[in-house]
């Protein structure tokens, strides 16, 4: 058995957590291309199913531990059939999740959608209606309905939804100043997702987010109920700047957003807290039908590990080639199975001819 070396304390250290279905493959990928870069020490750590068949918990201590110890964390993606059930005791890989963001105090994701020029003809909308879109998703993380109180009895169900002033407080304000960094046209904008002519949290949402928008007066805010909003975004996404709302809602608008980038293979996220690492991870889910298969899309998990660059280790430069090698992939005319098209020009590659033609973009 060769020696165990010690970590170098000069290296920037990654928990990897690569997860399930095709997270292995992506993750694997991801680590070959920050491996071009140079100068990262990994730390692989179980979560989600994986970390259920080793030990019957989504997340042990000891893997929270381990992500508390890092300096960022790297995840591929979690669940699959194999772990579903309707038994309410059963573990979940999802729990895992939810139990890192928890545990690491990750209250902010943040889900850039802006399409790559050589993919605009790959999203279901049409090229003229989604040029020029670079919106950022801003969704709350710990709070809401994944959160509440649930029960279940023969009958009935029950999942409650819960914010406070200081929960929509701190999410509104990373929202603020991301728009006022961005100052798109001169100024940032901030569009607030609720669903206040119904729920009472979102009315509380509203009025906190209107009191901290007074903090940013350089930053125009309006207010979309979650219903026109998602009609908002399909039909003009470019009127977007920042969006910023609460879990349920940036969840399921954020996977509706990432069709305008042809493929949910290419959205990349943050999820960042007030100190300690983040963890950057695509927003695909774990794909458990093509799993093994080696065709999976690399693309948002490098994407991902550019945001962690920039976000969670302070390395913009690198997040900058890692981005421009992307790019310059795709505008090769590579695409994988989920952007693939028939246009003139394009050639079907798998995960590993991707991650080889980024590499070598670099």
């Amino acid at each position: 058995m060769p020696p165990t070396m010690a970590p170098d304390a000069d290296k920037p250290r990654i928990a990897v957590l690569a997860g399930d279905g095709i997270g292995p493959e992506i993750v694997a990928a991801a680590r070959l291309l920050l491996d071009a870069l140079g100068g990262f020490e990994y730390e692989d750590v179980l979560i989600g199913g994986a970390s259920i068949d080793a030990g019957g918990e989504a997340l042990t201590a000891d893997a929270l531990a381990a992500c508390r110890g890092a300096d960022a964390v790297l995840l591929g993606a979690v669940g699959g059939p194999k772990w579903d059930s309707t038994d309410p005791d059963a573990p979940r890989p999802e729990q895992g999740l939810l139990g890192l963001r928890k545990g690491l105090g990750l209250y902010a994701n943040l889900r850039p959608v802006k399409p790559i020029p050589a993919l605009l003809d790959a999203s279901p909308l049409r090229r003229s209606r989604i040029e020029g879109t670079d919106l950022l998703v801003v969704r709350e993380l710990t709070g809401g309905i994944y959160f509440g109180r649930k029960e279940r009895d023969a009958g009935t169900a029950v999942d409650e939804c819960v914010y406070t002033s200081a929960e929509v407080e701190r999410i509104a304000t990373i929202a603020f100043a991301a728009a006022e960094r961005r100052g798109r046209g001169g100024h940032g904008r901030v569009t607030s997702v609720d669903k206040a002519n119904v729920l009472e949290t979102s009315r509380l949402w509203r009025e906190v987010v209107g009191d901290v928008g007074r903090r940013f007066p350089q930053v125009e805010l309006e207010h979309l109920l979650v219903d026109n909003a998602a009609m908002q975004i399909v039909a003009e996404p470019t009127r977007f700047d920042v969006i910023v709302t609460e879990n349920m809602f940036g969840d399921i608008l954020s996977d509706e957003a990432a069709m305008i980038t042809g493929s949910l293979g290419m959205l990349p996220s943050a999820s960042l807290g007030d100190s300690g690492p983040g963890v950057f991870e695509p927003v695909h889910g774990s794909a458990p039908d093509i799993a093994g298969e080696g065709v999976a899309n690399p693309l948002a998990t490098f994407l991902s590990a550019a945001m962690m660059l920039r976000h969670g280790l302070g390395d913009g430069d690198g997040a900058d080639r890692i981005e421009h090698a992307v790019g310059a992939a795709l505008g090769a005319g590579l695409r994988t199975a989920d952007l693939f098209t028939g246009a003139a020009g394009e050639r079907r590659a798998d995960t590993e001819a991707m991650t080889a033609a980024v590499i070598a973009a670099l």
